[in-house]
């Protein structure tokens, strides 16, 4: 739920200098390509249900004094009638995102009440975004038996890199790494293992968000 927090915060800031449904594929790119996820965060938020994700947040807000664990936008899309999900045969419903075949196709603009063709977007948004390092696909990364060699030479070109996405990607890991620090300091994770383990098992990620990728 942080994360999501994190990225819709993300988006904000990014429609500054584009549309948002720019914004939110950059962001979504961001936190699956740059930072070899399974799935961007805009697409995990629809995997699990939009109102899903809101009700979790309504639930745990009030046990968390010292933040606003909210979102208006997910507010927005709910009262839109979008709300992503899962079917029976666990396809994935269109929320942010348009799925074709499992695959994101489009990008919901609330202001239009429309999906916007993930090719119209795509060329601002790599102009934008600039080079990455080689990329490294989750898939050929998750089960690679040199996997962190490969994940080592990987981020440590990210650092060397002045790209926009690059900075972004950075930003994102180590707001990343914070929260699942936080979860130890305070006492939901006993320790820096049990996090990662939970992101390794139950997300399928190929590394946990606590590691030291990017300060060696």
């Amino acid at each position: 739920m942080r994360d999501i927090i994190y990225a819709v915060g993300e988006v904000d800031k990014l429609t500054k200098e584009m549309s948002f449904t720019q914004a939110v594929f950059a962001v979504n790119k961001i936190s699956q390509d740059y930072l070899i996820r399974p799935m961007g965060i805009f697409q995990l938020i629809d995997y699990v249900g939009i109102d899903v994700c809101q009700y979790i947040m309504s639930v745990m807000n009030p046990y968390l004094p010292d933040e606003e664990l909210y979102s208006p936008l997910l507010d927005r899309y709910l009262g839109l009638g979008v709300k992503g999900g899962q079917y029976a045969d666990g396809s994935q419903k269109d929320g942010f995102l348009k799925y074709e075949k499992g695959r994101p196709v489009g990008i919901y603009d609330p202001d239009k009440k429309e999906y916007v063709a993930v090719s119209d977007l795509q060329p601002a948004v790599d102009g934008l975004l600039g080079s990455m390092p080689v990329p490294q696909p989750w898939k050929a990364v998750v089960g690679n038996p040199g996997k962190e060699e490969i994940l080592r030479k990987y981020f440590s070109e990210m650092k060397t890199s002045n790209s926009k996405g690059a900075a972004l990607a950075k930003e994102y890991a180590n707001r990343s790494c914070e929260i699942g620090k936080q979860l130890v300091s305070s006492g939901v994770a006993n320790n820096d293992n049990d996090v990662n383990t939970v992101l390794l098992t139950g997300f399928f990620h190929a590394y946990g968000p606590i590691n030291d990728y990017l300060n060696n």
